[in-house]
């Protein structure tokens, strides 16, 4: 889930943080940050956004006594907003937390991170799931990167996918370099992996609609959320009280 991959270079202050609209295109300059130059863009593809970004350059501890480095979060939700929206007000507050815990960035400490927020998030669907039942099925994509003392460390859980953008000396051509793998049914590893996890449910992975799916439901095969799916407690209707 975590690795760790490229020494950056640059270093720089703020920038712009103005957003500008076009259509369903919403982008950002952010111009320099502590590692580099960085922008955001975002095109709407439903009706209604259910992703959320982020990025946060200082401080990766939250004693403040640890190192100082950039944090980006893509989180590419689904079944409403709930899900993406807590990861990006919980997720890097987690990390932070554990990096200084541990005193210092380590694969240990992102797992830990997302594992924390996953784990938030479904006490949060516990407390809540009576009155707001749809909350069960909100769950997120959740890709991350940090860059820190001279690393790129990649971390995701879901389908999204994180590139490097690469220029060969010489001839300055542009190479796509990708940095994650994606977890999604569709891919033949990844529905061994769900099915050697799951031996006595002959139903953990259904062709529908001529696309693999977990369930016969959702192609994502791990996430933050989609407490349904993971808690057999939430994949019923709640008792009503009168």
């Amino acid at each position: 889930m975590t690795i760790s991959c490229w020494k950056p270079t640059v270093e720089g202050g703020d920038g712009d943080v103005k957003g500008k609209v076009d259509g369903l295109l919403w982008y950002k300059d952010l111009g320099n940050h502590l590692y580099g130059e960085f922008s955001m863009a975002v095109i709407q593809a439903n009706s209604s956004l259910e992703d959320r970004s982020q990025l946060e350059s200082g401080p990766m501890s939250s004693d403040y006594l640890g190192p100082q480095g950039t944090f980006i979060g893509v989180y590419d939700g689904h079944g409403g907003t709930a899900a993406s929206q807590f990861v990006n007000d919980n997720l890097f507050s987690n990390f932070k937390s554990f990096t200084a815990e541990d005193q210092g960035i380590s694969e240990k400490v992102i797992k830990r991170a997302f594992s924390a927020t996953d784990d938030d998030f479904l006490s949060l669907v516990k407390k809540q799931w009576q009155n707001k039942p749809q909350i069960a099925s909100a769950g997120t994509c959740c890709l991350a990167g940090i860059i820190c003392n001279g690393m790129l460390y990649i971390a995701n859980a879901g389908d999204s996918r994180a590139v490097l953008g690469r220029v060969r000396r010489g001839t300055r051509e542009t190479l796509a370099v990708q940095l994650s793998t994606e977890h999604n049914v569709n891919i033949e590893t990844e529905r061994d992996d769900v099915r050697s996890k799951h031996p006595y449910d002959s139903q953990i992975v259904v062709m529908k609609h001529s696309v693999w799916r977990v369930k016969g439901i959702i192609q994502v095969s791990r996430s933050i959320g989609d407490a349904y799916l993971k808690k057999a407690e939430f994949n019923r209707e709640p008792h009503l009280c009168f």
